[in-house]
């Protein structure tokens, strides 16, 4: 028999440790414990591989575009935000057009942004043209660039709304078809042009049976035109003599039906003549004085000369300014092509829009006419407006519509701080969460009455870049001191 020595009692446990008090993610809780309701996150810096590679493990992808003209910092995060039209849709391939549409209340930021897209995009090589500058916003900086500034108004430079820039110097070395083509596209652009104005002078639209008049009117000058481009009262004398060319586009074509062609034509003659003895005369009629140089760092056209209560004169004189720079980059474009010129890229800023469509019913057909370019001639665009409303009260649902259109073509929407129902419009365009919405209306809710001297207007330089249905990104720009030199629009307010 075998006895165990073993003892068969189980062994004690070793004393239990007194459980230790670990904190949670905000610190420790209970009374005493210091708990924290809110942890500010951390700043963050954005740097290239090279730069951060060294903070390993804390460095992370960027979820912010790095491509385009540095135009601020994420708002939350602090993160640099890169964005301008032609980077997006020409390196970084996130938008399908190069456009961008800016709307946020008066003196928001909006024209500084702007600048910012125009000085980076200069040291891109890209030519910025801005077709109508009303305070003037942009001539200082253009000036300070090495550009070319023009100052547009009653006693200043005059732009001949029929000047479609060089197109004459490409007829000689183009063949009889493409010449054909060329000629054709500068008659379109005249027509729309001559249109526009007729409408604004009536304050109505130009009927069918008038545009084809005009439109053959336009056709015998271009036909005939030499070095000179037309002028408005050639159009008036091409009504007057009544040659058969013009005739054949309407019934009366014989030579027994002069008296009747001259009656149904009345009403042009009338406008034509208001157009030129009329308040815009002295602004329209004659060739242009100073032609746009677009072998210039950027180009500028200053219409600040203009009264702002003359709303008449300051809508024709953007339309035809617009005209006549989209005409010089058509133009530009096609010498490029024919090995005459440089490929340049444009970048074209279309400011106050609203008072261009606003003064007459059919104005906006005339203006998208003007100013359409698509991406494959090489340009970006940038409207710029106070809000959507204002597109609003134009006369009628159909001019409402087109109007929206500008809007919703662009790629990319820009919206400064506005108000509610200005988003509620904006939301008909493009789809606004309720984050998205808080935070726009969050900057213009000052949060006291108390104010700094001197100190900045709460909301000011605040952006939401927002792309389609993706999540919108909220931005800062904060204007450097060369910046605001060059951007004083309130320096009459300067107390001495």
């Amino acid at each position: 028999m075998t006895i165990s020595t073993r003892d068969r009692t189980p062994p004690t446990p070793p004393p239990r440790r007194p459980a230790t008090r670990r904190p949670g993610r905000l610190g420790y809780a209970g009374p005493g414990g210091g708990r924290w309701s809110w942890i500010e996150p951390p700043t963050e810096y954005r740097g290239t591989t090279v730069q951060v590679c060294g903070l390993f493990p804390f460095g992370t992808g960027a979820s912010t575009p790095m491509i385009g003209v540095p135009v601020g910092r994420h708002l939350y995060t602090g993160s640099a935000v890169c964005f301008d039209p032609i980077s997006w849709y020409t390196r970084a391939r996130l938008i399908n057009n190069p456009s961008v549409w800016i709307e946020g209340e008066p003196g928001m930021g909006k024209s500084t942004a702007v600048r910012r897209m125009v000085l980076g995009l200069t040291a891109q090589g890209v030519t910025p043209l801005i077709l109508g500058d009303l305070k003037p916003d942009y001539a200082q900086l253009v000036r300070a660039l090495g550009g070319q500034v023009l100052r547009i108004g009653p006693g200043l430079d005059r732009i001949n709304p029929l000047d479609a820039g060089p197109w004459r110097q490409v007829l000689d070395r183009v063949d009889e078809r493409t010449g054909a083509v060329v000629r054709a596209a500068v008659t379109d652009r005249r027509l729309n042009m001559l249109v526009a104005l007729a409408t604004l002078i009536r304050r109505g639209p130009v009927s069918s049976d008038e545009t084809t008049v005009l439109a053959a009117a336009l056709r015998y000058l271009a036909e005939r035109e030499t070095d000179t481009p037309p002028v408005l009262s050639d159009v008036l004398r091409i009504l007057r003599d009544a040659p058969a060319d013009v005739r054949a586009v309407t019934l009366w074509q014989e030579e027994q039906d002069l008296p009747r062609f001259r009656e149904e034509t009345n009403g042009l003659h009338r406008t034509l003549l208001a157009l030129l003895h009329g308040p815009l005369g002295d602004t329209f009629e004659g060739q242009t004085t100073t032609a746009i140089r677009l072998d210039t760092p950027a180009v500028c056209v200053d219409i600040s000369g203009i009264d702002d209560t003359d709303e008449l004169r300051t809508a024709a004189t953007l339309l035809s300014t617009w005209s006549y720079g989209f005409a010089q980059v058509e133009a530009a474009h096609l010498m490029a092509d024919l090995g005459l010129a440089p490929a340049r890229t444009f970048f074209t800023v279309l400011d106050e829009l609203w008072r261009a469509l606003r003064v007459g019913h059919g104005l906006v057909d005339r203006a998208d006419g003007l100013t359409r370019l698509n991406r494959q001639k090489g340009t970006g665009t940038a409207f710029i407006t106070h809000s959507l409303a204002d597109l609003e009260a134009l006369p009628t649902a159909h001019d409402r519509a087109k109007a929206r259109g500008f809007a919703e073509r662009s790629a990319v929407l820009m919206i400064g701080p506005c108000s509610e129902q200005e988003l509620d419009s904006v939301s008909r365009v493009r789809p606004l969460s309720q984050a998205e919405r808080r935070e726009v209306l969050s900057w213009s809710a000052p949060p006291s009455w108390t104010a700094a001297e001197g100190g900045e207007t709460v909301g000011r330089g605040n952006f939401l870049i927002k792309v389609g249905s993706r999540p919108g990104i909220p931005i800062h720009l904060e204007p450097t001191e060369v910046e605001k030199q060059l951007g004083n629009t309130d320096f009459r307010w300067t107390m001495t």
